[in-house]
């Protein structure tokens, strides 16, 4: 049965090999607007975690700043729409762009919606898991720009316990105690708002005008 150890093997091999990453955006709206400025709305939470909000808005200017761009700062935005009478996040991203552009002056604005957040355990496993999604708009024009998505997961870099099935199941209670206790959630999302926004990840924005990139490709368009 040698043989077919080594043919499973090969065959693993020959389909990992095949594996790539997505194709590259379309830039070509994006480069052509020059945006220099970017306004974060609130985020759309379709989680059930209540704070996961706030967990992203703390971690998501981060790589939108370090690619270049200028962010405005998230608590006087939201300060912002609240002296409008606007609390919900669902109607902040209601209002139009023209008249968002016309309160904050920004050139964009990142329309963000968390599609998971929190820890889950089920039986041999407890993972915390951060998806979100996000669209940036041009608020001169309406003009879709650029979006994408991203998930991150605690599970990624976590090897076996070698327990067996008692100790997984241990290691997965456990896991889940920790993680809900010290909200994983947070770290976990600053994961994900760095995979999708980096200007360096594959498919994330580009390079902006205080970035020493500034007018380089994409790495995504590097790579085709």
């Amino acid at each position: 049965m040698q043989w077919l150890k080594f043919a499973l093997v090969g065959a693993v091999l020959v389909l990992s090999g095949c594996v790539s990453m997505p194709p590259a955006h379309d830039y070509s709206a994006f480069r052509s607007a020059d945006p220099h400025s970017v306004l974060v709305l609130p985020p759309i939470n379709n989680s059930v975690e209540v704070i996961a909000p706030y967990s992203l808005m703390s971690q998501v200017t981060g790589p939108i700043a370090e690619s270049g761009y200028y962010v405005f700062p998230v608590t006087l935005v939201e300060q912002t729409f609240r002296n409008n009478g606007l609390t919900e996040a669902t109607d902040i991203h209601a209002v139009a762009f023209e008249r968002v552009h016309e309160i904050f002056g920004a050139d964009t604005g990142l329309y963000l919606t968390i599609d998971r957040y929190g820890t889950s355990y089920a039986v041999l496993s407890s993972d915390t898991v951060v998806a979100i999604s996000a669209t940036l708009v041009d608020l001169r024009t309406g003009t879709v720009l650029w979006q994408d998505k991203a998930t991150a997961s605690s599970a990624e870099n976590r090897g076996n316990s070698g327990g067996g099935l008692v100790g997984m199941l241990i290691e997965a209670a456990m896991n889940q105690i920790i993680e809900t206790i010290t909200d994983r959630g947070f770290d976990i999302a600053a994961m994900s708002s760095n995979r999708l926004l980096f200007a360096e990840g594959h498919n994330g924005l580009l390079y902006g005008p205080r970035s020493p990139k500034y007018g380089q490709p994409a790495p995504s368009e590097r790579k085709n």
